[in-house]
């Protein structure tokens, strides 16, 4: 694995001519807009980059972008990879651990997912303050990689207090209405039933969704500070639930993701150097 991992790096370094990054970030379905606000450099596609999976999701470019935003080094990924696409919970995680060795110092994640509060709305911003796993799988069991950081990473603060301050403070400044809550990661790619919907509000989540988990666990264990904001696609309440398409998330995803791209290039501004 770590051969592997150090074969992408030096691949990268090369075609991005650049030493080291300081950000990284994650977009998933729908959320094109997240990353064009990255002054480019330099873009490869996946397929092009040594032991990168290769994304299979409509709404997922498949692109590793560098540039950067207020003169801030970025490495983004436009595309995410997910265990229901059939790939094991490392390969998922390959490109964080990637970005580690890159010298990436925070991680912002951005994810598509459903409401499961019922006092958030479509459309709206969901800023993750902690997640529960019920995707099944974990990306740190087997062998451990001494590498990156220790056996048994502390999750208290998986998401981190001075990024969530930054970003609360900041979303408040521009009127941007941001919500709180609770993230759970299922395994997909089936959408949930009633009373999964029922049972996932019952044990504390705010929102679902099929990504995120997986990539924090990661990047925590490897020392990399993160923030996660979701797109709450749609509101799924258990007793009032209605059909939804990809088509109609992604339309969702699309125009929200528009704010946030603001939302995160004023994050990035207030960032202590």
């Amino acid at each position: 694995m770590i051969q592997k991992l150090i074969q992408t790096k030096e691949f990268l370094l090369d075609r991005f001519k650049k030493g080291s990054f300081e950000i990284g970030m994650i977009s998933g379905t729908g959320l094109d807009p997240v990353t064009e606000r990255i002054e480019t450099e330099a873009v490869v596609p996946y397929e092009e980059i040594p032991n990168f999976p290769r994304s299979t999701v409509k709404g997922h470019r498949g692109m590793l972008k560098s540039g950067t935003i207020s003169g801030r080094t970025i490495l983004a990924m436009e595309g995410r990879f997910h265990l229901y696409e059939g790939y094991s919970p490392e390969q998922v995680v390959f490109p964080v651990r990637v970005m580690a060795l890159l010298g990436v110092k925070y991680l912002f994640i951005s994810s598509a997912a459903g409401g499961l509060n019922p006092l958030f709305s479509t459309g709206e911003l969901m800023l993750i303050t902690d997640h529960i796993n019920l995707m099944g799988r974990n990306p740190l069991v087997g062998p451990n990689l001494e590498e990156f950081g220790s056996r048994f990473p502390d999750m208290v603060e998986a998401y981190d207090p001075e990024l969530i301050d930054i970003i609360e403070k900041k979303a408040l400044s521009m009127g941007i209405l941001l919500r709180k809550g609770v993230y759970v990661g299922v395994l997909g790619p089936s959408l949930e039933t009633r009373a999964e919907t029922r049972f996932l509000r019952l044990i504390g989540a705010d929102a679902v969704g099929m990504s995120t988990v997986m990539e924090n666990i990661a990047a925590v264990h490897a020392g990399i500070k993160v923030a996660a904001i979701a797109v709450l696609t749609n509101i799924n309440l258990p007793d009032n639930m209605k059909k939804t398409s990809l088509e109609e998330i992604i339309s969702v995803a699309k125009e929200s993701a528009k704010k946030l791209a603001l939302l995160w290039e004023n994050v990035i501004k207030e960032l202590s150097k």
